[in-house]
């Protein structure tokens, strides 16, 4: 039998399978709060992972996290006293829940981002100092699966705000298949590198 969760874990659960990535530890205090007893026994039930061994320390919920999560929207029960607004909203989240459950896309939904948010929270968890230039064959492959022309739009907007630069590598010898696979051509121009601004 699993083990009993509150709602301050279940709710945890939550924000971290909405957030699809890995959260520093103060950003998820931003949003709900985690205790270290709580954060003890989410670990232990295999519901999250948490790296200790950096400041802040980072979590982010396992395939078990989101099945628990996913069972506890379609079956668990709202606390008492749930003003009525609530107990609406959560019956229609109840039957979309379970109408994609039922089709196998519920994952696909759940796991669904943003494309422009996630290159840039991919382009964060690279980069090892604030516009730090990060190959584009480092980036692709961790964007779910995305197509190509799809990134390369998302990426061609981003440039268009002023923060975000993509440049070619001026040393072509470094350059492996991967890096001429991931380029992106604009105009007669093949870019291999991307930087970002703090958002």
């Amino acid at each position: 039998m699993p083990e009993k969760l509150g709602a301050p874990e279940l709710a945890v659960l939550m924000v971290l399978m909405l957030e699809n990535r890995s959260v520093l530890n103060t950003e998820l205090n931003d949003k709900v709060r985690l205790t270290k007893a709580g954060r003890v026994k989410l670990n232990k039930a295999g519901l999250i992972r948490t790296d200790e061994n950096v400041k802040p320390m980072v979590h982010e919920i396992t395939d078990e996290g989101i099945t628990r999560c996913v069972d506890d929207l379609i079956e668990g029960e709202l606390p008492p006293r749930t003003p009525s607004y609530a107990r609406a909203g959560f019956a229609l989240l109840r039957k979309l829940i379970k109408h994609h459950n039922a089709r196998g896309t519920l994952v696909e939904v759940i796991r669904s981002r943003d494309l422009e948010s996630l290159i840039r929270s991919v382009y964060e968890e690279l980069a090892v100092e604030p516009q730090d230039w990060i190959r584009l064959a480092r980036i692709r492959p961790r964007l779910n699966g995305a197509e190509k022309g799809e990134v390369d739009d998302a990426l061609v907007k981003m440039m268009k705000t002023g923060t975000v630069h993509l440049a070619p590598e001026s040393n072509t010898k470094v350059l492996t298949p991967d890096d001429h696979a991931a380029a992106l051509r604009l105009g007669n121009e093949d870019l291999h590198l991307v930087a970002m601004e703090e958002s």
